[in-house]
């Protein structure tokens, strides 16, 4: 399974649960799992990253970081209107677009191969939200890709403060 990280997970993960200073082990461990090719984080959603003013985009930006972490992958096109068509609305305008940002890019790179990527959001479910305002749990269901959240990679990668890259 190949796990895509939105760029909230990466942010809620600095501010509480795994702040950077603290537990060093967790980006250590992402690193580890990105050079295993588990995880990645789809380019658009790293340029969120990079572009913010914090330690978490001074990690991003890191050349180390970037060459492990980094999905290198050419989007179809088709995919991303797919998941904006079927996942959002089929006419959606600019300022909805706008309003939705990288989202539909992640989705789409795990809509390219459903059966073994899945998307890692912060996001819940929200089913009563419709358009530009859907959430990524409700919108890769629509769309037939895995999602879950910073808890399940946790689970799933076991990640610990004892976790050891060389066992």
């Amino acid at each position: 399974m190949l796990y895509l990280l939105d760029a909230n997970t990466l942010i809620t993960a600095k501010n509480l649960y795994y702040q950077m200073e603290r537990v060093p082990e967790f980006w250590d461990w992402l690193l580890h799992h990105g050079r295993k090719g588990s995880l990645k984080i789809p380019p658009e959603i790293f340029n969120e990253l990079r572009n913010g003013k914090d330690e978490l985009a001074d990690w991003v930006k890191h050349p180390d970081v970037e060459a492990v972490l980094l999905l290198d992958e050419e989007l179809a096109p088709e995919l991303v209107q797919r998941v904006l068509a079927d996942g959002y609305a089929p006419d959606l305008s600019d300022i909805d677009l706008e309003k939705i940002g990288m989202d539909p890019f992640m989705i789409a790179y795990a809509l390219a191969r459903p059966d073994n990527r899945m998307v890692i959001s912060g996001e819940v479910s929200a089913p009563g939200k419709k358009r530009a305002n859907r959430r990524v749990p409700d919108v890769c269901r629509s769309v037939g890709v895995k999602c879950n959240n910073l808890f399940k990679l946790v689970n799933d990668l076991n990640f610990s403060t004892s976790w050891d890259a060389d066992a």
